[in-house]
């Protein structure tokens, strides 16, 4: 079912409509649905260089959209989020950042988690959810989902625009890591700065 809806988002990147079908893919994966953006943003890029700041800017917008939707399933409607959580697998993992978050530096020991979350492969909308769920600072939580998700759609729109094809190769087989490890030395340094002015 995966590569069928991941063969699709290929498929709707190529149509004449491509940008109102990314502007529903982001809004809606950021809520439930498992394909990520990029997908259809990097080869929207390679066909049409010069919208790269627009791909950029509709993939972020309905991003964050959709992320406070996932917000609000999370708020008010528990069974659905639940079935929501689980169908990724990570009901364990929601219930330990939910009692992490109850304790003294829950606050921003989540910031970071739906940082990375927004930023990563990992699945962002068990986050959005989970930060309804727990009762997550909301103006915050659009800043997080605005930042992690601006940057990241940003750096994939601007490689695609500048290295074409070949950053398409790059997404397809080195990009998961990559954005790992640059997700968790942001969170990282601005942890270092904290402290320190602290």
């Amino acid at each position: 079912m995966l590569n069928r809806l991941y063969q699709k988002s290929l498929k709707l990147a190529a149509h004449k409509s491509s940008k109102i079908f990314l502007a529903v893919v982001s809004f809606m994966e950021s809520s439930f649905f498992p394909i990520p953006p990029d997908v259809m943003i990097v080869p929207m890029v390679v066909a049409k260089k010069n919208d790269y700041l627009k791909i950029f800017l509709i993939a972020t917008s309905f991003s964050v959209l959709g992320g406070i939707l996932g917000y609000f399933i999370g708020l008010s409607f528990s069974d659905l989020a639940k079935n929501v959580i689980e169908f990724y697998g990570y009901e364990n993992e929601v219930d330990e950042l939910k009692d992490r978050f109850s304790t003294g530096d829950g606050r921003y020991f989540w910031i970071a988690t739906l940082f990375l979350a927004g930023f990563t492969p990992l699945p962002f909308k068990v986050f959005t959810i989970t930060s309804g769920m727990i009762g997550f600072n909301l103006f915050i939580f659009f800043l997080i989902c605005l930042i992690s998700r601006g940057l990241r759609f940003f750096i994939v729109s601007y490689l695609s625009f500048k290295f074409g094809t070949k950053f398409n190769n790059f997404m397809e087989t080195e990009a998961a890591k990559w954005f790992t490890i640059l997700g968790i030395l942001i969170v990282v340094i601005f942890g270092v700065i904290y402290f320190v002015i602290k």
